[in-house]
């Protein structure tokens, strides 16, 4: 079955169908079922394994949504409980997302701050090759700050 399909046109999917179209693995979708982060999965009689309807292969590509962020499963939680809740949960809900952007933000500073350091080193070890004290003098005082912030 192909990641495109349309998750109402499957009756019943299973736990590696609605992996490739969630981007969460297979132990993650039943460690997210086994702490309730999802509802109990209904099992095929004859099988015994998992198969997802449309609603909850609905709620599990949300959560590969909210992981990719990096989202925690604490907040992923309080995110479905606020959907559960209806609609006067918009106030609670911006703030959860305002929390987790400015949470992605800081990681975006500190991915900067590391790659500057990267490019500095490499900017020291590219004037020793040629030989260029005076450029490794400027490499190695830029990176002093650098260093500072990264600690």
């Amino acid at each position: 079955m192909a990641a495109t399909q349309n998750v109402e046109d499957a009756a019943q999917l299973t736990i590696q169908e609605v992996s490739r179209l969630s981007g969460l693995s297979e132990p993650t979708l039943r460690y997210y079922e086994k702490i309730g982060l999802i509802d109990p999965v209904d099992r095929d009689e004859s099988s015994g394994h998992r198969r997802h309807d449309p609603a909850a292969v609905r709620t599990v590509e949300a959560l590969g949504c909210l992981r990719a962020t990096g989202m925690s499963v604490q907040d992923m939680r309080s995110y479905l409980g606020h959907l559960a809740e209806g609609g006067g949960e918009a106030a609670q809900l911006r703030d959860l997302f305002l929390r987790n952007a400015e949470r992605v933000d800081e990681e975006l500073e500190r991915m900067r701050i590391r790659l500057r350091y990267l490019r500095l080193k490499a900017d020291l070890w590219d004037a020793r090759e040629r030989g260029d004290l005076e450029a490794e003098h400027r490499a190695v005082d830029a990176l002093l700050p650098v260093m500072r912030e990264l600690r």
